[in-house]
């Protein structure tokens, strides 16, 4: 069976990849020639570990192709999956101008039974639009199935996420397509769910939004243990041994950030005001967040006292480790803020890179952490990269200026950098 992905991003290219690896020809489409061209080298367009190992794997043995031509891409797949970005819109809706291109392009192209797959994450009730936008674009009446089949991939985890899943989601209202869709994941030992498509949709964001959830919660108690003296880190040790809590996003931080979270909970939010319902605590949620990162700053002005004209090294760019992923990163913000006090930033990450609109004559980007904390005021850390804990910080405090970090993600041990000498600060330790 040949197999179409629409959208060669990260979802597209991970579940392209996951679906060669499972023995399908697959075909990688996008209107992206440049990300196409790229891919077709065996070079990632972005960062994901043990992704290009699987892409090389596959060139090779021949069971994938990307092509920019959608005419020639359409025709010869039976099954295709949609993987187009959904991104924000000012309001907090969805965006669905990328889901409608590539439908309609499929609709006006297709000359036979096709059954669609949509991967992306999409509002409650874009199934039966895509069902709309698809007839309307074709040019004589033919048969097709869409079917919503959420995906759940974590950057940085995506191919064990991809191989080893919690749950296969597949929402359609005909028992024939849930079968072929459950057939593409045949060798895939996971929990099947057979929904609606209305149900498959809100399956996603319900589990992004209560993911957030459980971080803002933690966020917004790490502010009291502050005020108390009182570990947060030890509070999450605590009641993450229970197993109707879990260990998992208990670790107070600056806030979420990413390409998924804060878009989700903002169209969630946005689908509840349509329907007249209101989400309050999904709106704490957000609003937890969006002053997480305000707050911590508010700390190292107390400490540090003016921050004008002091260097401030910050490590990690990226919105968490293992990926390269700047969308709404913690750390921009902190740096921004940061040079709006008139602070001079150095700044390291193992692999992301400064984007354009925040280069500029304060801000370097260094090759070490070693030259990001030589000479410094403080250190930031907003990036729980593990490089950072293995590096040989006993070493580093004679480098310093002013031997302060600032550690955005308790991700060193506190007791222990203080004996070295550092004036050392975390979240919600007290």
């Amino acid at each position: 069976m040949n197999i179409l992905v629409v959208g060669v991003g990260y979802v597209g290219t991970t579940t392209a990849l996951l679906l060669a690896e499972l023995g399908w020809k697959v075909t990688g489409f996008d209107t992206d020639k440049s990300k196409v061209s790229a891919l077709a080298r065996g070079t990632l367009p972005f960062y994901e570990p043990g992704l290009d190992q699987l892409l090389h794997a596959q060139l090779q043995k021949g069971n994938i192709r990307f092509i920019s031509d959608p005419l020639q891409a359409i025709q010869h797949s039976q099954v295709i999956f949609i993987c187009v970005g959904t991104p924000s819109q000012d309001d907090g809706s969805a965006d669905l101008q990328y889901i409608r291109n590539a439908v309609t392009m499929i609709g006006s192209h297709m000359q036979e039974y096709k059954l669609l797959v949509m991967k992306s994450t999409v509002p409650v009730g874009t199934q039966k639009l895509v069902t709309k936008w698809i007839a309307e674009a074709q040019k004589s009446l033919l048969p097709f199935d869409v079917v919503s089949n959420p995906e759940f991939l974590r950057e940085g985890n995506a191919v064990y996420d991809a191989f080893h899943p919690d749950r296969i989601v597949i929402g359609t209202n005909s028992s024939a397509a849930a079968q072929q869709v459950r057939m593409l994941y045949r060798d895939i030992d996971s929990p099947y769910l057979v929904t609606t498509p209305a149900t498959a949709e809100l399956i996603k964001y319900a589990a992004n939004a209560f993911l957030a959830t459980k971080i803002s919660y933690m966020n917004e108690l790490a502010r009291l243990c502050d005020q108390i003296h009182v570990s947060i880190t030890d509070v999450a040790a605590g009641i993450g041994y229970d197993a109707r809590i879990g260990k998992s996003f208990l670790q107070a931080g600056i806030g979420y950030g990413g390409s998924c979270f804060p878009k989700d909970v903002n169209s969630l939010l946005h689908i509840a005001t349509h329907h007249g319902s209101n989400l309050g605590l999904l709106q704490q949620v957000v609003h937890v967040n969006e002053t997480q990162h305000q707050y911590f700053l508010e700390q190292i002005k107390e400490h540090l006292g003016s921050i004008d004209k002091k260097v401030i090294a910050v490590l990690g760019l990226a919105f968490k480790p293992g990926t390269d992923d700047l969308r709404e990163a913690k750390s921009l913000k902190l740096i921004s803020q940061l040079l709006k006090e008139g602070a001079l930033i150095r700044v390291h990450d193992p692999v992301a890179r400064l984007p354009d609109s925040s280069r500029q004559a304060d801000v370097q980007q260094v090759k070490s952490v070693k030259d990001a904390i030589a000479g410094a005021d403080a250190v930031i850390i907003c990036t729980e990269w593990p490089e950072y804990a293995a590096e040989a910080w006993q070493h580093f405090v004679q480098e310093m200026r002013h031997a302060a970090v600032f550690d955005g993600r308790n991700l060193l041990d506190g007791t222990q950098m203080r004996a070295w000498g550092y004036h050392y600060y975390g979240i919600g330790n007290g």
